[in-house]
């Protein structure tokens, strides 16, 4: 494969000497368990479009495969995820993190688990593709069956409602499931303890540190936008930690009337693959245990594009709470309910949550909506400048701060 192929991650255009067929009959023993398995070819290649992840390097092999008394030979799809390897930011920023860790359990115990108590109250529902194979050492390795020959894919425009509902709807019921369980004991996700603001240094990186700068330089060029800029001014040298204390909530400040769950942590599109009117949920690295508040926060402003968050959010939010408060009933949860009018409170309360995704990660998300890629924007400072000034984006805030102040977002701000 071409070195200069621009449709895909470099790290990605040419597999590490260890992805060999010798390593896929390894894989292939464990999940298939056949008697003397033989790989007669494989054949690997990138995973996913440039832009599609940033913390994880994967590839698809093609397997070829026979086994003693087979009329012939078969072909299996997988997908397999591991660490960067090249020097850079990403290898500093990964090696050291939890991420594996987490998307480890994740597959193997708990979306399972839920699966199972969801299964048992009689809803058939898969949340993700099966991990059928998983290593820490010598190095951190997944592999999981392929959605694609399924009919699954990643969205390439942006979800209709219909869609997003679909999602939602698994959302919804994977934090039903996990706020009963939480409720009947606390401890039994303490592992899910990580989150993005544990990745060593990335709470450090200039993408992060100069974004409400990068921010209020934009709204002091576009005229329709510069009185708003007296609203985020305060929030300099503050905005970040309420970030960071929002979403560590949980573990270092948990409060009695929050609805706690395990989160996904990275609920947007491209963590996504759609087959109609159904879809697989991908990527747990960064799931956690937190207010639910994050998780729809985030979808706001990650998964709903600019029409659908300025015409559609309330409808769309609605439709995930009402299927929250069905599922935990279904499910047998006995204590009292939880309210749509407290959700909203506890929205309204974490809006520096909004205030974050608005500044930090909605210009990202937008840029790679448009085929950039997330890994420019983390390690080059002027390709992070540019991507406030995209029209979109600027569009969108010409609806949406107006707003803002009219709910009285930028009232009593405890920054």
């Amino acid at each position: 494969m071409s070195a200069n192929n621009g449709s895909y991650n470099s790290d990605e255009l040419d597999a590490p000497e260890w992805l060999s067929p010798q390593f896929m009959k390894e894989v292939l023993d464990e999940h298939l368990k056949l008697p003397d398995l033989k790989v007669i070819d494989a054949k690997f290649t990138p995973a996913s479009a440039k832009g599609d992840h940033y913390a994880s390097v994967m590839f698809r092999a093609v397997v070829e495969y026979e086994t003693t008394g087979s009329t012939g030979s078969s072909t299996i799809s997988l997908i397999i995820k591991t660490m960067p390897e090249a020097d850079g930011l990403k290898k500093d920023m990964l090696s050291e993190s939890h991420v594996f860790k987490t998307e480890i359990a994740m597959y193997t115990e708990v979306l399972p688990k839920f699966e199972k108590i969801l299964r048992e109250a009689g809803d058939e529902i898969t949340f993700c593709t099966p991990c059928i194979y998983h290593r820490l050492k010598p190095r951190q390795i997944m592999v999981f069956e392929d959605l694609l020959p399924k009919g699954y894919s990643v969205l390439r425009r942006d979800a209709n409602v219909e869609e997003l509902q679909v999602a939602l709807s698994k959302l919804a019921k994977w934090h039903a499931v996990s706020f009963k369980l939480l409720k009947e004991n606390p401890e039994q996700f303490d592992h899910l303890k990580y989150d993005l603001t544990t990745i060593p240094n990335m709470m450090e990186q200039e993408f992060m540190t100069k974004s409400l700068e990068n921010f209020l330089n934009m709204l002091g060029v576009e005229e329709s936008l510069k009185p708003f800029q007296k609203y985020f001014e305060p929030m300099r040298g503050k905005l970040n930690k309420r970030y960071v204390d929002a979403v560590r909530e949980y573990r270092e400040n948990r409060q009695a009337d929050t609805y706690y769950v395990v989160c996904h942590g990275d609920f947007h599109l491209r963590n996504l693959m759609f087959r109609g009117l159904d879809c697989m949920l991908l990527d747990f690295q960064m799931s956690h245990v937190g207010s639910m508040i994050y998780d729809i926060t985030y979808a706001i402003y990650m998964l709903f594009d600019g029409e659908v968050q300025r015409n559609n959010k309330d409808e769309l939010i609605y439709y995930y709470f009402q299927t929250f408060l069905k599922t935990l009933q279904k499910i047998g949860y006995m204590d009292k309910l939880p309210s749509l009018i407290e959700f909203r409170r506890q929205m309204f309360k974490n809006r520096s949550l909004d205030f974050l995704m608005l500044t930090a990660f909605q210009p990202i998300i937008m840029h790679m909506r448009k085929g950039g890629d997330a890994g420019e924007i983390v390690e080059d400072e002027k390709s992070t400048i540019q991507i406030y000034h995209q029209k979109e984006y600027i569009d969108n805030l010409k609806i949406l701060l107006p707003r803002m102040l009219h709910l009285g977002y930028f009232e009593s701000l405890d920054m």
